[in-house]
Order: structure tokens, then C-alpha cells, then sequence
């Protein structure tokens, strides 16, 4: 994977160059329409809906933290809860996940937030060579090895998503 040029202009790419850490920017036209962000992303690229994954903020007993399933999946609450050690997750309120993470919803980035918080992939992620996650706005994916994103974000790897 080749690294992509300081172009981009996000936190999360801007992290990446930093750090050296090999990725690939995947950009498409963004929908406004579409019912499902993730969906959509996967459909642009012509990519498995399975190797693309969204990131969801939820509250885990009062405070915030970071899941990222596939999107072809839903988040388990209480898988999520379980691998961070909580007893109740829900999902955060959407303004306090775009003030969080300085991140539009549909474009909310497991990196470079303006917050870290506590992260968890799911366990499907190291299955495959590369991931894609939002890199930081609508119609722009980062194509990543999931071992590069766990130790960028600090991620657990649990099974979080429903079924």
C-alpha cells in the first residue's frame, strides 16, 4: 500500500501521515439520500459491505467510547459493554458524537479524534488483510490493516456486532 499525499486534509489522514502508517484513500460521490452511509460507501467502491466498517459512538455507563463493526452489521450493546469491562451501553446522542470526535456524522473517523476515547473492533476485522473506515467526511474512506488501526486507536478486538 503506498502512502497518499498531505492532499486529503483530515485528522485522520493527517494521523496517518504522521505516523507513517501505510493506507489508501478511497473517495466517492457522497449521496445525501442515501439511507445508510456505510452501505453507501461499500456500494461506490465495489467493496465487500463485510471489509468495510462504520464507526458508532455510544455512552457505556455514562461515558463515551468508540465501536467500529461492519456495516452490514448492527452494534451488539451488550457484546459492546462486555469487551470494555461496562455494564450498559447505549447509543450517544449524535450532537455529543459530532462534538466529541470533531467529525460529521457519516463521517466520523475511529482516527484523529478531537477526544480519544475508549475503542473497540470487532473481531471480524483481523480476518481480512485491509479495512476501510471513514477517513473524516462524507465520500472519503481509509483502507488500513486492522493491526495498524488497533494500534493507532488503542482498539480491543471483541465480537461487538449483532448475529
Amino acid at each position: 500500500m503506498a502512502k497518499h499525499k498531505p492532499s486529503a486534509g483530515t485528522p485522520a489522514t493527517t494521523l496517518l501521515q504522521r505516523a507513517g502508517v501505510p493506507h489508501l484513500l478511497h473517495s466517492y460521490a457522497h449521496d445525501p439520500s442515501a439511507p445508510s452511509f456505510g452501505l453507501e460507501a461499500a456500494e461506490a467502491l465495489g467493496m465487500d459491505p463485510a471489509r468495510v466498517f462504520k464507526t458508532l459512538m455510544a455512552t457505556l455507563d455514562g461515558s463515551l467510547a468508540v465501536a467500529i463493526v461492519p456495516v452490514s452489521s448492527s452494534l451488539d450493546l451488550k457484546k459492546f459493554a462486555a469487551a470494555l469491562g461496562g455494564k450498559k451501553a447505549a447509543m450517544a446522542d449524535p450532537q455529543v458524537a459530532q462534538r466529541r470526535t470533531g467529525y460529521v456524522l457519516g463521517g466520523i473517523s475511529p482516527l484523529g479524534q478531537k477526544q480519544a476515547s475508549p475503542t473497540v473492533l470487532d473481531s471480524t476485522a483481523p480476518g481480512f488483510a485491509t479495512i476501510l473506515v471513514s477517513g473524516g467526511r462524507r465520500g472519503l474512506d481509509i483502507e488500513i490493516a486492522p493491526d495498524d488501526l488497533v494500534a493507532l486507536t488503542q482498539a480491543a478486538v471483541a465480537p461487538i456486532k449483532s448475529g
